[in-house]
């Protein structure tokens, strides 16, 4: 899973199968961010060998930088209870619906954060073509994105693959070798896999990280 803003010491690719019904991929003006010599990519077909720690390290990145950035915006509003992930879609405006489904589909799902669309996002949205496929990015900085690729998209459903990858924001790894019910096993069940819902697990993994990994993020802020 490579191209615009960023969130981890080195750009990460965490992959998902895309799919549906995207025509000709139109022109957008922004481009995706260059890729430094150092990159660490996971794709949407299940890595081998090495690849997979790298896919693991790379979904730990991701998820370490946005709860970081989120982290640092709730120490500067002590008051603010609620978790809330702020994102851009402004650079992949093809896939505004899908984006709007993940989002209804992840706050409907989890308690203990919420997605919404705004300025000074802790990650952003991007279109665009890349061999690799879909992925999420990182650099480490408190800055992050997801990359949809339109070919992917014309293969596997939209919808799962965008709440895929934002499953990656809010911490979950690939498990390619599980079950289509199973939200982040990706584009491994096949193009007829269209569920685009994290199962139980799944949420309660989600809910679990941002009410402990945030409050531990919180307290080595504080110093305490």
């Amino acid at each position: 899973m490579r191209h615009p803003r960023t969130v981890m010491s080195a750009v990460v690719g965490l992959g998902f199968g895309l799919a549906a019904a995207l025509g000709t991929a139109p022109a957008i003006a922004s481009a995706a961010p260059p890729v430094s010599a150092s990159a660490v990519r996971a794709g949407y077909t299940a890595p081998s060998g090495s690849q997979a720690h790298e896919n693991a390290a790379a979904n730990k990145a991701f998820f370490e930088a946005v709860m970081k950035s989120v982290a640092e915006k709730r120490a500067a509003h002590p008051g603010v209870t609620s978790v809330t992930i702020v994102y851009s879609a402004a650079n992949a405006p093809s896939f505004r619906t899908q984006i709007a489904n993940s989002t209804q589909i992840w706050n409907s799902s989890v308690s203990n954060v919420r997605l919404q669309e705004g300025s000074n996002a802790d990650f952003a949205y991007y279109e665009g073509n890349d061999p690799n496929g879909s992925y999420a990015s990182t650099d480490g900085h408190g800055n992050g994105y997801v990359f949809l690729d339109y070919a992917q998209n014309q293969q596997y459903d939209s919808t799962r693959v965008t709440t895929h990858e934002t499953g990656h924001v809010l911490g979950l790894p690939d498990d390619y070798s599980g079950p289509c019910s199973e939200l982040m096993s990706g584009g491994g069940p096949g193009p007829s896999c269209t569920n685009p819902y994290p199962d139980a697990n799944e949420r309660s993994q989600v809910n679990y990280l941002w009410q402990n990994g945030l409050a531990a993020a919180l307290a080595r802020g504080s110093g305490s």
